[in-house]
């Protein structure tokens, strides 16, 4: 018994004796990961006791603990949300928008990185990489400027070379169905050249005796690219395609803000316009703080399901 408890302290004092030796080692990481968690925990975590603002009456003369509770159990302002038919359309048409950026925009910069790896000439191969990459820099402001130029109904380049040519201007920024995808067009535009960068990354990383063992079986360029570079960044495509289907429900504000106009606001109108309007300037901070809330619930739903998904099918996930 005795032998017992002495074999105990012994383990007890080398594995303390073991930690100390092991922070007084790596003591500096430590205090490096201290800095994001501080970040994390006084801009992240911090100002989520505010969520509670959904399930109150806002005050502005009253502390977030004094907020008497609203109607129906606190669910009153998501209640008002769904009954409301222009926070319905914008959540269409955040849906509807997204899934066209994910359909279309997330297969692009795959495509991109896989050209751009097969490009012999390195100085023509750095030039397009610099070129695709400058959009992302602009503003939507600017680029809406840009947008404008290229694509007005009258004073258009586009429209003016389309009727150059015998035929009729194209309204891509006056009617609901151009606007759509020219909204979707310039987003590609914009981000497709930055998001190739994480690829061309994931293809960097491979190893290049592949190539070379499959230059001996005879494989060419395409079944290279096919079996061996595919391959390669998929656990890359997959952990991004999650994290895009998570954002499925969410959008940026710069970018719809600045192309919707009043001729198309039935489908310009997104969730994050919609609080703009109903919270900013509306003063219906309640309202709009139970609309972000559904929305990021929303969005780790989607986020957990696609991660299920992909693990159910052999991929690894994120976690």
């Amino acid at each position: 018994m005795f032998l017992g408890k002495s074999s105990e302290k012994q383990s007890a004092a080398k594995s303390k004796t073991k930690f100390s030796t092991y922070m007084k080692r790596y003591w500096q990481l430590y205090v490096l990961l201290a800095i994001p968690m501080i970040y994390l925990v006084v801009f992240k975590y911090a100002p989520m006791i505010y969520i509670q603002i959904a399930f109150k009456k806002y005050s502005i003369v009253q502390s977030v603990w004094e907020m008497p509770i609203a109607a129906n159990h606190g669910f009153q302002y998501f209640i008002q949300a769904f009954q409301n038919p222009e926070f319905i359309r914008a959540l269409r048409n955040t849906i509807v928008l997204n899934l066209l950026d994910l359909c279309i925009g997330f297969p692009i910069p795959i495509i991109f990185a896989l050209i751009l790896n097969e490009l012999v000439f390195k100085r023509f191969k750095k030039a397009v990489q610099t070129i695709a990459y400058m959009p992302h820099f602009l503003s939507w402001v600017i680029i809406y400027g840009l947008a404008i130029q290229l694509f007005a109904p009258t004073t258009g380049l586009v429209n003016q070379a389309i009727e150059a040519m015998g035929g009729e201007a194209i309204p891509f920024l006056n009617d609901n169905f151009h606007w759509v995808w020219t909204y979707v067009f310039l987003g590609v535009w914009q981000s497709f050249g930055w998001n190739s960068i994480v690829y061309l990354a994931a293809i960097a990383g491979i190893s290049p005796e592949l190539y070379e063992a499959a230059s001996v079986d005879g494989a060419g360029r395409f079944s290279k690219m096919w079996h061996i570079t595919l391959p390669g960044i998929k656990p890359t495509i997959v952990i991004l395609l999650i994290m895009a289907i998570g954002g499925i429900l969410g959008s940026s504000f710069d970018r719809p803000f600045a192309l919707q106009n009043n001729l198309v606001m039935n489908w310009a109108q997104v969730i994050s316009t919609y609080v703009y309007q109903y919270g900013i300037k509306g003063l219906q901070f309640s309202l709009t703080t139970a609309v972000g809330l559904f929305q990021s619930v929303v969005g780790v739903f989607f986020l957990l399901m696609a991660n299920w998904l992909s693990r159910k099918l052999g991929e690894r996930g994120i976690w």
